[in-house]
Order: C-alpha cells, then structure tokens, then sequence
C-alpha cells in the first residue's frame, strides 16, 4: 500500500498553552524548506504528500514545492477553512451571507487547484459548527452545511476530483456538525440523492477513537458501502486528537482495523495510508518513520493471522478462538 503524509506534521508543534509551539526554531521554516527537510529524511517511505490550501500549498509556490518533492506527488489537497479568522464562526454553515459565500468560493477554488493537480480533496468541517448550547440554528445550520457540501461536490465531479469527508467531535468548534461517521454517512447519503457519487471518506484513526467509534467495524461498514477513500493513520489515548504514532495505542484495534482494510481490499485501487501525525516534541522525521515502520509490523501480522478460521470463529461469535489466532500471529 502506498504512503501520504500532512505536511502539518513538521510545523511548530503549537498548542493554545504554548502558542509559539513546542519546536519554536521551525517557526521561519516556508512549506518548500519543510518538504525538503522530509524528503530528504524520509525518501522512499512516503510515496506522496498532503497540503492545506492556500495556507501550505498554492499557486504561488506550486513550482518551488514541486520541485522539493523530488517526483514525490501531492496525493490530497485539504480545505483550509480552519485556518482563517473570518470563519471563526463557521464557514459553510456562517449566519452571514457573505461569509458563507465566500467560504464556498474559497472551497470551489481549492478543488478547481486540487483538479490541476489530479488531487483528491478532503473537507474536515473542523469550523462548521457551534460552542454552546443555544447559539445555533441547528435546522439552518445542517441545511446550509448539506446545500455547501453538495455544490462542492457538483463542482468537484465537473473536475473529475473526489471529494473525501472526515469527520472529528470536536476543535476547533466545540461541536462540530459532522461529528461521527453516522452524520458523515447522513450527508454523503443526502448527495447520494442528488446525483452525487465522487463522495467518500476520509477515516482519521484517532477521530474515530475520540467517538469510542470502532475502527474495523467502521471500515468495513464504509467498504461495504463503497465510500471507503481515504485513511489518515495515527493513534492517541482517546480523549483528544493526539495525531500520536501508528500504534503507539489501540494496537489491537489498529491491527483488527489491518484486517478489515486486507478484506476490503484497500489500496489494490490506489487507496493509501496517509499519514496524519502531530509530534509534539519528538523529531518529525523520526516519528513518520516510526509510524511507517509500526505499521509494516501491524500488517504483516494482519497476514499471518488464518483469515478462513478467523471468519469461521466471527461466524459463531466465539472471542476466545479468534484470539488465539490473533496471539499465534503475533507469536505466541
């Protein structure tokens, strides 16, 4: 399975605690000097990158990024909403006309790049939503957010671009609308309705473990449906996006989640991992490889489990089979 990686993850580490960030000598570092300083580390491991636009990757410095991918390609494009002050109280989903149609020609203008880089282009709503109870019209609010998503998607298959939904509880907006992987199957079954099939997901690992949301049985639900796009691979404790190593947590989820992905199929279709990671105050470098590394084990062990026996133990719901040959996978 092929690679992808944020490029988020060699920023400056900010937190709202230490706003300058725990690695504060990459705060002069440009996007081409960080796409650099992870090629040049991480080579072959990753096959293509993932930017925000405008804020990492635009026309402006499309040539000179390009250039310092070294033949690697920019696999995503993701919507940098998030980014701008001015949609601090949503974007799509703004009380204020001109507010929302500005966010929805900033979003058109994103795809339309992400086309001219045969890009897909993932949508995390992170902003679309509200803080506290009482603020929002809620009825208003998921009309305009399904009307918003629905003409970006028109827009994106006019592009021949696939659009790739993720969803996530909370942060920056307390509550965000789409907020689990029901209300993410609830809009993409809205476009359904309208046409619209260049739709799927974007499973972000530790979204889902925020939720208690089960990573294998969501996969599979999303295969099934034919949405699963995208994976954005990382781990965390479960109560906050960490954005943590591959396996450093939930490891027997993450290799149940392995095992579902084989079945699936995932990446015999051009599917990758992509790799979404926020090390605090470890070296970058040394963490992706760290992630890419778990995750080679992760899945090796997924091929060494007998599938045909496994099923046959899911077949009678019997746990105490299905681990040992889990744990005989694993060796023991």
């Amino acid at each position: 399975m092929k690679t992808s990686l944020g490029i988020w993850a060699f920023g400056v580490m900010a937190t709202r605690f230490v706003p300058t960030g725990y690695q504060p000598e990459r705060a002069n570092e440009t996007t081409v000097q960080r796409v650099r300083r992870a090629v040049d580390g991480l080579g072959d491991l990753i096959d293509g990158y993932e930017f925000h636009y405008p804020q990492e990757l635009s026309a402006e410095n499309l040539d000179e990024v390009c250039d310092a991918l070294d033949g690697h390609d920019v696999y995503c494009i993701a919507t940098g909403l998030h980014l701008d002050a001015r949609f601090g109280k949503g974007g799509l989903v703004s009380p204020d006309d001109a507010t929302r149609a500005e966010a929805l020609r900033r979003t058109r203008e994103a795809i339309d790049f992400a086309g001219e880089l045969g890009a897909h282009f993932i949508i995390w709503p992170g902003i679309e939503g509200y803080n506290y109870p009482f603020q929002t019209p809620y009825r208003e609010s998921w009309a305009w957010f399904v009307e918003g998503i629905g003409e970006a998607a028109q827009h994106a298959r006019d592009r021949g671009v696939t659009i790739l939904l993720e969803h996530k509880n909370s942060e920056p907006a307390m509550k965000i609308l789409m907020r689990n992987v029901g209300m993410t199957l609830h809009v993409i079954h809205k476009l359904r309705a309208q046409g619209l099939d260049n739709v799927k997901v974007n499973m972000d690992w530790q979204h889902l473990i925020m939720n208690g949301e089960n990573l294998a049985e969501y996969a599979a639900m999303l295969a099934a449906e034919g949405v699963l796009g995208h994976q954005h691979a990382n781990s965390g404790w479960g109560t906050f996006d960490d954005d943590n190593m591959v396996g450093a947590t939930a490891f027997m989820e993450t290799l149940e989640l392995a095992v579902e992905l084989r079945r699936a199929r995932y990446g015999e279709n051009g599917e990758r991992l992509g790799l979404d990671l926020y090390p605090y105050t470890e070296d970058a470098v040394a963490a992706v490889r760290r992630s890419v590394q778990h995750w080679r084990f992760i899945d090796a062990v997924a091929a060494r489990i007998d599938d045909a026996a496994l099923r046959e133990a899911q077949a009678q719901k019997d746990a105490v089979r299905a681990y040992e040959l889990v744990y005989a996978a694993l060796g023991a």
